[in-house]
């Protein structure tokens, strides 16, 4: 019988939840859904609190962040303030046509610039020590790799062509049939 190695309680609770890992369009898409599915919820329900909406961006910010796959780690915090602007015009509540909820829309992006720079650097901050981790990570198994003696494809290919001539010596030319050199 073999006994099982000993799980944290921390790290059991961390394997129930959800992990999933979008790519960089899946992560903007994810973001932009969620925000306005937030903004038409607070419409609603809050008559468009912009803390409530703030708060909800920052964090969508996280996840969104935390959810993208480690090669669309860079789309993190470009997607997340795209997804703010999206979910910020149902709250913005302009009237007058076209031009008064564009310029609603426009003056709560502005009034409201705090939010998108917090959940903006939360996400990049996120995406930055992911890629940070990963980084140590490569360079880790990196050096397990060349203790354990492993070499690459190409180095031992290399080290099996033979020695290599000497500095007094040359090095043989290449040979070219005489077919070939009488033209």
């Amino acid at each position: 019988m073999t006994r099982r190695p000993r799980v944290s309680p921390l790290a059991a609770r961390r394997r129930g939840l959800p992990n999933p890992r979008f790519t960089g369009l899946g992560a903007g898409l994810f973001a932009t859904a969620t925000m306005l599915a937030v903004a038409f919820l607070d419409r609603l329900l809050l008559d468009g609190a912009p803390v409530v909406y703030g708060v909800l961006f920052l964090l969508v910010s996280a996840v969104t962040a935390l959810w993208v796959r480690t090669a669309d780690l860079v789309t993190a915090p470009i997607g997340v303030p795209i997804a703010f602007a999206a979910g910020a015009y149902p709250i913005a509540g302009g009237t007058g046509g076209f031009g008064g909820q564009v310029m609603a829309l426009v003056t709560t992006l502005a009034v409201h610039a705090g939010w998108l720079y917090g959940g903006t650097l939360i996400a990049g901050l996120i995406a930055t020590v992911r890629k940070v981790r990963q980084m140590g990570r490569r360079q880790s198994a990196r050096d397990s790799a060349a203790r354990a003696g492993v070499t690459r494809a190409g180095a031992t290919a290399y080290r099996a062509a033979g020695p290599r001539p000497g500095p007094g010596t040359r090095a043989p030319r290449a040979t070219v049939p005489r077919a070939a050199r009488r033209g």
